[in-house]
């Protein structure tokens, strides 16, 4: 059996390991990958003036000529061409994407819709928020809290899915969109509360109202 001598002190004659510090990762601000992951996007070059902006001395880190020599050294010169083409090749389809969709959402269109059940009885639908990103069932709950009624997402007679709230609250709903979007030409966010209802174009919603039949109208 062996047995460990100490000195006089008491002390451990082993040295004391040295705790070892987290890796400090950073972030970029347009892709949200790691830097070093940057290039597997489809963004790079807007995350390489991003980076030159905010963080000079990792954008010489990572894409000074020496940085990419080192990377790009074992590289052939054909296959370094194909990597440029590749690279500005997906680039210019992830723009031409975001820019279809931000051609559809603007050509979108929202139909808040004040309708007569009976006398002095209405609902409201709202068709067409889902187009701006709005998650139906969770505006849908939001109304329904905000006017203490019922609220729900159900298919029209087309087969489009709009929520449908219980009472005439057509200005009302108009309103908090409007709220929710309040300053968004500017860059600024809207109102708390309403973070649901946020990216919705306000001059793209319609105002409608559909009046009940009366009996002998064809």
């Amino acid at each position: 059996m062996s047995t460990t001598t100490l000195p006089a002190d008491g002390s451990s004659t082993q040295t004391d390991k040295q705790a070892i510090p987290p890796v400090q990762m950073f972030y970029c601000g347009v892709c949200t990958f790691p830097l070093e992951y940057c290039e597997f996007g489809s963004s790079l070059s807007k995350c390489k003036e991003w980076l030159q902006a905010e963080r000079p001395d990792l954008y010489e880190r990572y894409y000074s000529d020496e940085a990419l020599q080192a990377k790009l050294g074992t590289i052939s010169l054909e296959a370094q061409k194909r990597l440029e083409k590749d690279t500005a090749k997906k680039e210019a389809k992830a723009e031409a994407k975001a820019d279809a969709a931000k051609k559809k959402k603007l050509a979108s269109q929202v139909v808040i819709k004040r309708i007569e059940r009976n006398k002095r009885k209405f609902v409201t639908s709202v068709r067409g928020l889902e187009a701006f990103g709005v998650d139906l069932k969770k505006a849908a709950k939001l109304f329904a809290q905000r006017f203490a009624t019922g609220g729900s997402v159900t298919k029209n007679a087309a087969g489009i899915d709009e929520i449908v709230v219980q009472g005439d609250v057509s200005q009302e709903i108009y309103d908090m969109i409007a709220e929710a979007n309040e300053g968004a030409d500017a860059g600024k966010g809207g109102k708390k509360g309403l973070d649901i209802l946020k990216g919705v174009v306000v001059d793209n919603i319609e105002m409608v109202e559909e009046k009940k039949k009366k009996d002998g109208d064809s």
